[in-house]
Order: C-alpha cells, then structure tokens, then sequence
C-alpha cells in the first residue's frame, strides 16, 4: 500500500473544526503540547511518542487569528507549507531537562512570547486554554494577567464527532492495520514467545505506514487471565489461547482498536474456552446491537449483557469507549448499584466507538479479548473491524 499524505482539505476541515468549537466554548486561543492535538489542529507531527513526555513542541492557536507552531530545535522544516500553520518559531523546552536545568527561567520567557502574542493579535483578551503544560509554565502565564482553561475539553469535544473527509483516513487505517493483524496471526506457533509474535505485528504495522502501538497488549496460555498482562518472554504452547489488542495510532494518524483471541496450534478446543469464546462473542455482539444514534450512555449501560457472576470481578472495565487519533470520549461505563449513573450524554452520528468484551476464568486461568470498532452514522451503524473471529473456538468446524 502507498504512504500518502493526509489532503490539505481533511487539514482545514480539522483546523475549522477545532476553531468552531473554540469559539463555542468561547475559548479566543489556545497553547497546547499535547501531540495529538497539534496533530489534529494542523497535521504537524514531530516524535510523537517523544513529545508526549517532553513539552518542547507547542502550538499557539487563535480562534479568529493564526497558528503559530513553536517547534523543536532544528525541525522547523517538518512543518513548512502545512496550510493550516501561519507561522513556526523555536520552542522553549519546557521541562527540567530540555530547559537545559532552569525550567523556570524557560517559563518566564515562553510566557512572555505567549503573552505578547495574545496582545497582538487578540488585543485586551486574557482568557487562553492549556492542555498539559508544566506547573511552573502554568504559573508563568497567570504572572503575565492570563485567565486559563482546560483546552482538553475543546479538542475532546471536537475530535468527538468524525467529518466526512476524515472517514476515508479512518477506513484505510483500520484496513492496514488488519494485514499487520494478519501477520501476527500466523506468527502464532508452539515455541514462540509472546514477544516475537508481537513484533510480527510491529513489523507490518510500520511498513503500512503506521505512527506507534500505545500498548502491549499480546498473552498467551495463563496470563490470558487476568487480563491487561503485557506482551513478554513467555512462550506458547499448542493449545494455549492467544490475545491480543491492537492499541495502535496508524496511517494519516487515525487509531485503530480491535481484540482477537486465537488458539495455538490444531486440535479441539476444550469445553473450558469455547464456553469463555462463546460467552465473550455473546457480549461483544449483545453490546455492539445497541449501539445506534441517539441512545443514552446510561441506557447503553442499563441493557448490557449481563455479566454472569463467576467473571464480574474480572469483567473490562468499561463497556466501550470513543476512538479517533486515540481513545477519546466517551468512556462508557458499567452500572455499579447504588451509585449514580457518571455519564451524560448519548450516541451521535459520526462517533467511532469501540466495543470492548472480557470474558476470564479464574478457575481455569484463561481468558478471552474481543473488541470491535464501529462507526455511528445517522441511521444506523458500520463496522470498521472486519477481522476475523476463530471458527475452532466459536465451534464453526467441530
């Protein structure tokens, strides 16, 4: 498959998007350092995995004004020509160590440009929202007169809902990261540890043009249950049970999200997993039957599949979730008794959420992992995830 760039339209639908719901929030700027929402503002990427725990890289946005990208030494070049980027300057690092040992000296100065800039091109205004800067940053900018504000909330709320020039992104991302899955599946042999069944997976999601896998998420045999066990030196065995979820920013940025559970080698499968497999396929599908435009997360909640008593201490810890260039809104989570519902709000055309299912035994150490990627869309709803499920395991060829 070809590598090709995300279209200057799907930028400027992005950047108007977010701009829209700045001004709604009656947010006038913005200065963020979170890489996936630079990413979505402008399509400006920079060692993503990096920037996530090193506020060297940050964008000044203004809802009726430029945006202006303070990058990283010696990579202003990565972003020229983006048409939704006015303007890209050197960044202060932020911390301790990219500050050269004076973070605070570094956020006095950063504050003073932000400032100045606020000043010029929205005169009189001090209100500004931040994502994850540093504390001392934070500091700076009230020193200077600044009223500040969650930003998360501004591109939670916009990366929310998927536009229709996004869509194709997200098909064509999910479709590569299905031929990785592919490979990783027929990596799965007796002798193999989990690890060098993982990096089956890496290889082929990288050649496809994939960013980074944000997990682990790959076990075999016991450590099936419970789950959340990451990918490790323990090898396989003939009919051990596989694993695995695919936790993945991929091609153009968008993630990718689905769970499969295969079984090592021939044979039947035991009366132990097809019930664990059967149960977990019952969940995902009960649960993903719901899903439609204009249901409450409450009631999402109230009709799930009843997790039966032996697996509710081991169930996934939330029903589903929403997916765009990460997990994002909404975290759909079970009803607990005696306790208020924590979620407002309902499905909306344009959602992608991914349906999550768990099903372990501790009597047995083994569990299964299912998960699907839907796209809400105004009548109804598409699934992305097309891979296949385990016929041996869903009793399909016994």
């Amino acid at each position: 498959m070809n590598i090709i760039p995300p279209s200057s339209e799907l930028l400027l639908a992005r950047a108007a998007r977010a701009r829209d719901i700045m001004r709604q929030a009656d947010c006038p700027a913005v200065v963020i350092v979170d890489p996936v929402n630079i990413l979505y503002a402008t399509g400006a990427t920079n060692m993503s995995v990096w920037g996530m725990r090193t506020p060297a890289r940050y964008l000044l946005m203004f809802a009726e004004g430029p945006s202006i990208l303070f990058d990283f030494r010696g990579c202003a070049h990565l972003a020229a020509g983006l048409p939704t980027i006015d303007d890209i300057r050197l960044a202060e690092g932020l911390d301790h160590v990219s500050s050269g040992g004076d973070p605070q000296a570094a956020a006095a100065r950063f504050a003073a440009v932000i400032a100045d800039a606020m000043a010029e091109h929205a005169p009189g205004e001090t209100r500004l929202g931040i994502d994850r800067l540093p504390y001392h940053t934070v500091d700076a900018l009230r020193a200077r007169g600044l009223s500040l504000s969650d930003a998360d909330a501004v591109f939670s709320a916009a990366r929310r809902i998927k536009l229709a020039v996004e869509l194709p992104y997200v098909r064509q991302a999910v479709a590569r990261v299905e031929a990785a899955a592919g490979e990783l599946e027929a990596a799965i042999r007796p002798g193999l540890t989990e690890v060098e069944i993982w990096a089956e997976f890496h290889r082929r999601f990288i050649a496809e043009g994939g960013a980074y896998v944000s997990t682990r998420l790959l076990q075999g045999g016991q450590a099936t249950f419970p789950y959340f066990q990451e990918a490790g030196m323990r090898s396989v065995a003939a009919g051990d049970l596989v694993c695995f979820d695919t936790d993945v920013t991929g091609y153009a940025g968008y993630a990718v999200d689905f769970s499969r559970t295969f079984r090592v080698g021939g044979g039947r499968p035991d009366d132990e997993q097809r019930m664990l497999y059967g149960r977990a396929r019952e969940q995902l599908a009960w649960n993903a039957d719901l899903i439609r435009p204009g249901i409450a997360f409450a009631d999402i909640a109230a009709r799930a599949w009843p997790v039966p008593e032996e697996h509710r201490q081991s169930r996934y810890y939330c029903i589903g979730h929403g997916l765009g260039m990460s997990g994002e809104h909404p975290n759909i989570p079970h009803i607990e008794a005696g306790k208020p519902y924590p979620l407002a709000g309902c499905v909306e055309p344009g959602m992608v959420l991914c349906i999550e299912s768990y099903v372990g035994s501790a009597r047995s150490g083994q569990g299964v992992k299912l998960e699907d990627q839907l796209l809400v869309t105004a009548t109804g709803v598409e699934t992305l995830s097309r891979y296949r499920f385990d016929d041996d395991l869903s009793g399909r060829h016994l």
